[in-house]
């Protein structure tokens, strides 16, 4: 079993030249996992593998990661007799809110007769959850209110942390090396998102290794993190990733 992460985009809500920052777990080349599902990150996905997403992991309900459900539900639920439902993993306490941004509205269809959540199949999840034999851990992340953005990790392998501050004692214990750190930074902080001083402070200089960089907001904010040492991820990158130790 070869895995790999596929950057469909590193941009954040500013920037959408860089793409809507998702990624795409792989397996033996094959799409395993789509992380996130902004506009442009869909539209990369559409472009790249030339179908709809079997199953996605939402992190957080911010447009620039979850409005490309609205597009994918058109799809999904159009194209309905010729695949599965594609499968939404979710935190539980984001099921509230992913209702609220995307789904809760009088019709879906013009039609009428269709409510949302029949387009996919809907898995709640809390501290995380099987999926084509692998266990993934979910945990929470820092961005904005507390219990509204989660991380994702494949024990060994690899961490994603979405939108967030610092999470030194959360990727302690789910990113122990040789696991890749897929994480959420851009040249400078805000009270919402990382910046470089903040992994600078927080982090162990040990794991500067194995950081990838993304939601930056240009590429000459990329260039710079770059000349001053760290690794940042590109739209398009395909990293491939240690093989995962057993589930915990």
């Amino acid at each position: 079993m070869n895995l790999s992460l596929h950057f469909l985009g590193v941009g954040g809500a500013q920037s959408p030249e860089l793409g809507s920052s998702s990624g795409v777990l792989e397996r033996d080349g094959e799409p395993l996992l789509m992380i996130d599902c902004g506009a442009e990150a869909l539209s990369a996905y559409l472009a790249h593998y030339r179908a709809l997403p079997d199953a996605l992991f939402i992190t957080h309900t911010h447009m620039d990661h979850v409005a490309g459900l609205e597009r994918l539900f058109y799809r999904a639920w159009f194209e309905r007799g010729q695949r599965q439902a594609p499968r939404i993993y979710a935190h539980a306490q984001l099921v509230p809110l992913l209702q609220a941004r995307v789904a809760d509205f009088p019709e879906p269809l013009a039609e009428g007769g269709v409510n949302f959540w029949q387009a996919f199949q809907l898995q709640p999840v809390s501290r995380g959850f099987w999926h084509e034999g692998l266990w993934f851990d979910v945990f929470p992340t820092r961005h904005h209110a507390p219990n509204t953005s989660f991380g994702l990790a494949l024990s060994g392998s690899f961490a994603w942390t979405g939108d967030t501050r610092p999470i030194p004692e959360m990727l302690a214990h789910h990113a122990v090396a040789p696991s890749l750190i897929a994480h959420d930074c851009g040249l400078h902080g805000n009270p919402s998102h990382s910046g470089t001083d903040d992994l600078e402070r927080e982090y162990p200089r040990e794991w500067r290794e194995r950081l990838r960089l993304y939601h930056y907001g240009s590429e000459s904010e990329a260039a710079a993190m770059e000349q001053a040492g760290w690794k940042v991820a590109r739209c398009g990158d395909r990293l491939i990733l240690p093989h995962p130790s057993a589930a915990r």
